[in-house]
């Protein structure tokens, strides 16, 4: 059964029929704007209230939450109505609250150092199930705003372009978030780069390069043996040519992997032409990946040759690694059949 976020407004529309036509633009508005569920729109009759409960129960059924960081860091393990499983994490701080909501259940993409990549392919999300997980943040968020959204959670969300771009629209158009507060990350799937570039809406690329050279590159994404980094840079300027938004890029350090001044040298060759900011990740654990993040001293080092090449990086503040929220610590454990 599909959820209420998979409905278009004609569907809505058809469901109400026999109401009188404005419910339809109230019922719309109480799920997006309002960010509620239909028993909690006190401004439609009872009866009514009742009846779409029953007929529009939510795609997402929270069975675990916890929490890290005081409470300001707040991870979920969503299941699915046939039992696949999605982690949601929400964090909060000074100036801002984002929502870091996963687009596939699984991936396949199988990066060996993250998580989500080790638990291999279940299946893609509906754009209904993405922008599920935006709601249960705004609703947790309160009366905070939820002002961004990263989709970085499980999956490749440019492996899944079509449903992740109407979760896209319908959070832009329906939800009122702006594009500009919209980022999207890939491992590198150029035909999804080249798509976003092309698309209506000036949303935010985030790379995850973790290699600059297509040797180690090949090991630790295998994504690049199909799209090289020559293929991976020409789509990145083509987006950045096209939107005027600057470019991201990832980096996991991986102690005395990815960390090498040699390492440092290369991925500015890659950045610079682009005018990208690069985002630098000391590796987050994970169960079958043994091998250790850099050492702060060895990020600080890293960082600094960056600067000294004339690449803008900074060293992102992880959180949520207690409840292995992190970045690439998403798995979501005991799928239900």
């Amino acid at each position: 059964m599909p959820g209420p976020y998979d409905l278009s407004p004609e569907a809505l529309g058809e469901l109400l029929a026999g109401e009188p036509r404005y419910r339809t633009t109230q019922v719309w508005e109480g799920l997006h704007r309002r960010a509620l569920r239909p028993a909690e729109m006190t401004d439609l009759p009872r009866a009514l209230r009742d009846r779409l409960e029953s007929t529009l129960p939510p795609a997402l059924s929270a069975v675990a939450r916890r929490e890290a960081d005081a409470g300001e860091t707040v991870k979920w393990l969503f299941e699915l109505n046939d039992g696949a499983r999605v982690e949601t994490v929400l964090m909060a701080y000074a100036d801002r609250v984002t929502v870091c909501v996963s687009t596939q259940a699984g991936c396949a993409m199988a990066c060996q150092f993250c998580a989500t990549g080790q638990s291999g392919f279940q299946r893609q999300m509906s754009s209904g199930e993405i922008v599920e997980q935006v709601i249960a943040a705004v609703r947790q968020a309160s009366p905070r705003r939820l002002s961004n959204v990263v989709f970085m959670g499980m999956g490749e969300p440019l492996a899944n372009f079509d449903s992740v771009w109407a979760a896209v629209t319908r959070l832009h158009a329906d939800v009122g978030l702006s594009a500009r507060h919209l980022t999207l990350s890939t491992v590198g799937m150029v035909p999804g780069i080249r798509r976003l570039a092309a698309a209506p809406l000036p949303v935010n690329l985030a790379v995850s390069l973790h290699a600059a050279n297509d040797a180690l590159r090949d090991e630790l994404v295998p994504i690049n043996r199909r799209y090289p980094l020559a293929d991976l840079a020409a789509a990145c300027a083509e987006y950045v040519a096209a939107t005027r938004r600057r470019l991201s890029i990832e980096w996991a350090l991986i102690d005395s992997v990815n960390d090498r001044p040699s390492d440092a040298a290369e991925l500015a060759t890659f950045a610079r032409p682009l005018g990208a900011h690069v985002n630098l990740i000391p590796l987050n654990p994970t169960p079958r990946y043994p091998v250790r993040g850099t050492p702060p001293g060895g990020v600080r080092a890293f960082r600094d040759r960056l600067v000294d090449f004339g690449v803008n990086a900074t060293v992102r503040a992880t959180r949520g690694v207690e409840i292995d929220a992190a970045c690439g610590q998403l798995a979501a454990p005991g799928r239900v059949r």
